[in-house]
């Protein structure tokens, strides 16, 4: 529960500026200053900022969208997502740019405000369902007062009354296939008595992999993301099988990303990670660090040709809600206590391919 808490209350401060292009008025206006929920969407920061930058607006109808170093974001991906995706070391405040004009169709699919939001946020759920479950009749048989109350406890950070809601849902957790390996004592690997509560079970993961063709030590030596072609969408459940006693990240990975661990050994994976208690004690920006129709509903395991990963590829980073994990963190923790709303666990990974 401490762990979802953080995990709710997790926040990112944002300075965002209003595109040059767009100022009508002198002198421009400053920066507006908002803390942004993790598990939200940056449209739906419009009520804070249309406001703020109004008086300097040129004549026309409002379209919102946001740009980091000239990238359009999509605005589907949780705000937290993208932080982690984008700044491998991490911007705060996070700078990124409101546009209201020349709206980026050829990049982004139309946004016409909270409605898709929302609606966004239910078919990914849906999928979500589908994939735990065989099926999303809960979701789609959910009456409108209480998909009202699931919608409006994401926007306003409520986990009491998500977690009123959703267990109307009856979406399968991973306590229910497998029980926890101790994080503090990896001797009781293999160990844990599994009666009685262990079947097959599926956790619904969503993969974004950030291939980098040039070597770089450290994380500020990263180039920038300047193309969405760079990253390459997974979106892939994870298995976890009677046998999995003590199924780690490293296994999960393995499934998702088999090319990077074909020799099953760890060598050259990098990775400068916190400790098990403390990514329990701080999941948030303290610590270092969606399935839309038209867009990814076409192939759920699409990967992006630019992106496509090779076997001489290193892990550099992985970065799952703020956090930095080590491999040997069991699988059923990071899935129970890190999955988004709508119940995808969301996990950014930073691959240096060799040339």
């Amino acid at each position: 529960m401490d762990a979802q808490k953080y995990l709710w209350e997790g926040a990112i401060p944002l300075q965002i500026h209003l595109h040059e292009s767009q100022v009508t008025a002198l002198p421009p206006p400053p920066p507006a200053l908002i803390l942004a929920p993790r598990i939200g969407y940056l449209p739906l920061l419009a009520p804070l900022i249309k406001p703020y930058f109004s008086s300097t607006l040129p004549p026309g109808v409002d379209t919102i969208w946001f740009d980091y170093n000239g990238l359009p974001l999509k605005w589907y991906i949780p705000t937290g997502v993208l932080f982690d995706l984008l700044c491998p070391e991490p911007e705060r405040p996070w700078n990124i740019t409101v546009h209201f004009r020349g709206y980026p169709g050829n990049v982004l699919i139309p946004c016409e405000g909270e409605d898709s939001v929302k609606w966004s946020f239910i078919n990914s759920l849906k999928e979500a369902a589908y994939i735990m479950n065989g099926n999303c009749k809960n979701v789609m048989n959910m009456s409108q007062s209480d998909q009202l109350e699931l919608w409006n406890s994401v926007m306003n950070g409520n986990l009491e009354a998500y977690q009123r809601v959703s267990s109307k849902l009856k979406l399968a957790t991973v306590d229910e296939y497998t029980s926890l390996c101790s994080p503090k004592s990896q001797q009781s690997l293999g160990e844990t008595d599994l009666t009685n509560q262990v079947k097959t079970g599926r956790v619904p993961v969503r993969l974004y992999v950030l291939s980098v063709r040039e070597h770089f030590d450290d994380l500020d030596e990263m180039p920038r993301v300047d193309s969405w072609e760079k990253i390459s969408y997974i979106n892939r459940p994870v298995e976890i099988r009677k046998e999995d006693k003590c199924f780690t990240l490293h296994d999960a990975l393995k499934t998702l990303l088999p090319e990077l661990f074909s020799d099953e050994s760890l060598t050259g994976v990098k990775l400068s990670g916190v400790d098990f208690e403390d990514a329990v004690r701080n999941p948030n920006e303290e610590v270092s660090s969606d399935k839309v129709a038209g867009d990814q509903g076409q192939n759920a395991y699409k990967q992006a040709e630019a992106g496509h990963i090779s076997s001489s590829a290193e892990i550099k980073l992985i970065r799952i809600q703020g956090i930095e994990p080590k491999l040997e963190i069991p699988f059923s923790w990071v899935a129970n206590n890190l999955i988004n709303p709508d119940y995808f666990l969301h996990i950014c990974v930073y691959v240096e391919v060799a040339r």
